[in-house]
């Protein structure tokens, strides 16, 4: 009789559902894309440049990928259609 009651404490205090950690990951791997790109545009490769010899353009991308990073948090609490 234990687990029935387990069950049904645990069902009886569950919420809504969120879009949560699928919609967040969709959105972090747009950012990535988009920061990969931005890097190529501005003729490096990410991940292979040291932050003290960054270039203005690469710390725009920085800048931007950090924003697009920050914008995906919302993505964990939105709820589904």
């Amino acid at each position: 009789m234990q687990p029935l009651r387990y069950t049904l404490l645990v069902l009886s205090t569950t919420t809504a559902s969120i879009a949560g950690p699928l919609a967040y990951g969709i959105c972090q791997a747009g950012c990535s894309a988009v920061v990969v790109a931005c890097y190529g545009a501005a003729g490096f490769t990410f991940g292979t440049v040291a932050a003290p010899a960054a270039p203005a353009a690469v710390i725009a991308c920085n800048s931007a990928y950090g924003t697009c990073q920050a914008a995906c948090a919302t993505a964990l609490v939105a709820p589904i259609p």
